[in-house]
């Protein structure tokens, strides 16, 4: 008998051949094949239950008699799915990149009850036609023939289809006046996702302007950016100040900014930030964001940025992301340079997904 490694690496070989010729069709029936193309649009935010789902086909061409709803051991004639899981399912999903958990699909909450996964399963599974997508292919599969091999290929075609898109050419326009940069940014920044991630993209922006002001802004001569961080990396942790961090050439702490996304500064998160940097010689701070700032407690922020300032010296500044931008692209020489800066960002970032980057194709494309 074939184990679960083999099987699922010889599907995904069966798919890398047959998409390499352009082939992503099916044989599947077309509501099963709507049920596979709804799970597979949404794994970014549904990587438990791709997780969960692929173990389970997988499990089925292992052991054929095995009731697959039945998923945890203390079902009556369960199985350890989430052994299965962890021990191949998931690594083969990080080793080809298709969307993954960090252990487990079996983690997540709405999927973990002890309950099996027939039509009635009461987990919390969101958004609802994702959860109806599941639960209807386990019942195929389980109740009426369904053969897990055909939806696994089906699967594995879309899922590949997806991450070799996510390598898209990104557009750099060099046009732009600094109006329309930012403009631009602020479409890419609120745009309507369904996955995580747009949180981190002011960051990059950000970033993006610091790496062509460190050549040609006084004050950063000699200085050093540091490389970014991860976006799920604790400052404590890490032992950075900011979410960018500027060094001087001996190594220590000379300015640094965080920025949030949509999410008011307070005077609380300015003496959050003094707790980051008060054990260094830092000369400036920026707190960002993109949020309006108009109902904010300004006396309470500008008197906790005064006691920062007569007890440490640093120089605290509250800003808006896009006000702060457009003063730093009028410091460059060349404002296309920024946008070089941002599509690299983009296509490197491991917190950048596919739909940020195809948005920001097509916000370039419709114009601004």
């Amino acid at each position: 008998m074939s184990n679960h490694s083999d099987i699922v690496n010889s599907i995904y070989q069966e798919a890398l051949e047959m998409t390499a010729n352009n082939d992503y069709t099916t044989t599947l029936e077309k509501d099963i094949k709507t049920y596979v193309e709804q799970i597979v649009e949404r794994s970014e935010t549904n990587k438990g239950l791709l997780a969960v789902l692929t173990t389970l086909l997988v499990h089925k061409i292992v052991d054929p008699e095995q009731d697959i709803r039945y998923h945890q051991a203390q079902l009556k004639n369960g199985f350890a799915g989430r052994g299965i899981d962890q021990n191949y399912i998931t690594p083969f999903m990080k080793r080809v990149h298709f969307p993954s958990m960090a252990e487990s699909g079996w983690l997540t909450r709405s999927l973990e009850q002890a309950q099996p996964y027939d039509l009635n399963y009461p987990g919390k599974i969101k958004p609802e036609t994702v959860k109806k997508a599941f639960l209807n292919i386990i019942d195929q599969v389980q109740n009426n023939g369904l053969e897990s091999k055909t939806v696994l290929l089906y699967f594995f075609k879309l899922l590949i289809k997806q991450r070799d898109s996510i390598n898209i050419e990104l557009a750099k326009p060099h046009s732009l006046s600094i109006s329309q940069i930012i403009e631009l940014l602020k479409k890419h920044f609120t745009c309507k996702y369904s996955c995580s991630g747009a949180s981190r993209l002011p960051t990059l922006a950000i970033y993006a302007a610091y790496k062509c002001m460190m050549s040609q802004v006084a004050r950063y001569h000699d200085k050093i950016l540091c490389p970014l961080e991860s976006h799920n990396s604790a400052d404590a942790q890490s032992g950075r100040i900011g979410d960018i961090d500027i060094n001087n050439a001996n190594g220590t702490a000379f300015e640094g900014v965080e920025i949030k996304h949509e999410i008011q500064i307070t005077a609380q998160l300015v003496e959050d930030a003094y707790e980051k940097f008060k054990i260094y010689n830092t000369d400036r701070y920026y707190l960002l964001t993109t949020a309006n700032m108009d109902s904010a407690d300004w006396d309470a922020i500008d008197n906790e940025i005064k006691r920062i300032a007569q007890i440490h010296g640093c120089q605290v500044i509250v800003n808006g992301v896009y006000s702060s931008l457009k003063y730093y692209l009028r410091l460059v020489n060349d404002p296309a340079e920024f946008i070089d800066y941002y599509v690299e960002l983009l296509k490197v970032d491991e917190t950048v997904k596919f739909q940020h980057k195809t948005a920001w194709n097509d916000i370039i494309s419709k114009g601004l």
